[in-house]
């Protein structure tokens, strides 16, 4: 099962799971978000899926970190059963920024309404299934770290598969994802952790902050003639920030 954590300074979370858990997560998104170039406007926000895809493939790798969880099989239950197992089991770790993770997370509900339009498929289907436990996972969390009154005001940026119409995420630029990651990683991680909803706020509706953004995002490719996809924020992540 995913598990989902801060990590100690609240400047993302801990996503962890078995082989399978983290194995299955990186096909479903590599698969939600389609192959390059076949949703055009969608391009710059499955780099940032494929982003998260990048650690998931390292952590299987070995190359990020792990942990021991209890099974569920202790001293008291083997005593019971006429088998001998392990009392533990193998996590394998990655970490994510929480704007990004916030980011990725929502901008999901658009790849999985394009997905089942093109594929013909089901909300059933395994592949959307996998991708919500995965969202499903970072609603827990969200719901452990907040209080009740902001896990409230930001429930309707969750938006279930039912009652969500996609294209909010539709030419996005992504750039203001950078932009709310840096922004977040400068803060203290006592501050961090009361603005995790109000990175959920930013990141789940298209508000005067998005729309400032996307218009000096806008100028500057026009004043310098280039792809808006080329065009960068001044300020650079820190180099050095405690998780």
């Amino acid at each position: 099962m995913l598990k989902i954590n801060n990590t100690p300074h609240y400047a993302g979370v801990t996503v962890a799971g078995d082989y399978q858990d983290l194995d299955e997560l990186y096909e479903a998104l590599h698969l939600i978000v389609g192959e390059e170039g076949e949703l055009p406007s969608y391009d710059s926000v499955r780099l940032r899926v494929l982003g998260v895809c990048y650690d998931i493939r390292h952590s299987l790798m070995g190359g990020r970190g792990a942990i021991v969880v209890p099974n569920g099989f202790d001293r008291e239950r083997a005593r019971s059963m006429p088998i001998i197992g392990p009392e533990t089991n193998i996590y394998l770790t990655f970490e994510v920024m929480w704007p990004e993770l916030l980011f990725v997370s929502f901008s999901l509900n658009d790849f999985i309404q394009l997905y089942e339009k093109r594929t013909n498929t089901h909300p059933w289907d395994p592949t959307i299934i996998a991708v919500r436990k995965f969202q499903g996972a970072v609603v827990r969390c969200l719901q452990e770290t907040l209080s009740e009154s902001k896990f409230g005001h930001i429930k309707k940026y969750i938006r279930p598969w039912m009652n969500y119409s996609y294209g909010l995420y539709n030419n996005y630029p992504t750039q203001y994802v950078d932009q709310l990651n840096i922004k977040f990683l400068k803060m203290k991680p006592e501050k961090r952790l009361t603005n995790i909803s109000i990175m959920a706020k930013r990141l789940g509706q298209l508000d005067h902050n998005y729309m400032e953004a996307r218009e000096a995002i806008r100028n500057a490719a026009a004043e310098l003639n280039v792809h808006e996809s080329e065009i960068r924020f001044k300020e650079e992540y820190p180099e050095d920030f405690e998780w």
